[in-house]
């Protein structure tokens, strides 16, 4: 089931040219994307937020196979399998370092990275949180910004789905309000 909610997915796939971008209200971790993407801090230690959440659903497992590979820049990713989740893999975006602080440049920075390497890996689907919204206490509607922007300039690659997933239907609203103004803005009609 591609959400909790299948009422609140907002479609962009006529606005952007290389991607389908959907925004949903649901549980990242139930999603059946090829990949689904960690806002993780730069150790890939997953305590809590999304990262925890990944854990638990998806096992200790993703956690190790995640650590073996850090520590890496803030902005970096690296990815390892999905262990129990529907997803095969989960991309793990360091959005913020130990002190677990973010910015505007990290997030873009890392759905940038999350991208291309869902791309290098050939990979056609990938679930994403609102990175940084959570223990990084970063603005909903700026990262929603951020990240749209980087959605629509994306290169074609294998990628042909990218699913922004809010917890909540407020969060979701945020969301869709900011791809309707960010499309708008760019002289695309929302679709």
């Amino acid at each position: 089931m591609a959400s909790e909610h299948p009422q609140s997915i907002y479609n962009l796939q006529s606005a952007i040219c290389n991607l389908t971008l959907e925004i949903t209200e649901g549980d990242i971790t139930s999603q059946t994307t090829d990949a689904v993407v960690n806002a993780a801090n730069n150790h890939f230690w997953m305590g809590a937020g999304v990262a925890g959440a990944i854990k638990r659903r998806g096992g200790e497992e993703i956690e190790r196979e995640a650590m073996a590979q850090g520590p890496v820049d803030p902005g970096e990713c690296v990815i390892t399998s999905g262990g129990r989740l529907a997803a095969r893999y989960v991309i793990h975006a360091a959005v913020m370092g130990q002190d677990l602080q973010t910015s505007a440049q990290l997030i873009e920075r890392a759905t940038r990275n999350s991208l291309a390497l869902a791309d290098a890996h050939r990979l056609e689907s990938i679930a994403f949180p609102a990175f940084g919204t959570g223990v990084g206490g970063f603005p909903l509607d700026e990262c929603a910004d951020i990240m749209i922007g980087v959605f629509r300039e994306h290169p074609a690659g294998s990628l042909r789905l990218a699913r922004f997933v809010l917890l909540g239907k407020s969060s979701y609203d945020v969301a869709v309000n900011v791809a309707r103004r960010v499309l708008e803005q760019n002289g695309h009609p929302p679709g």
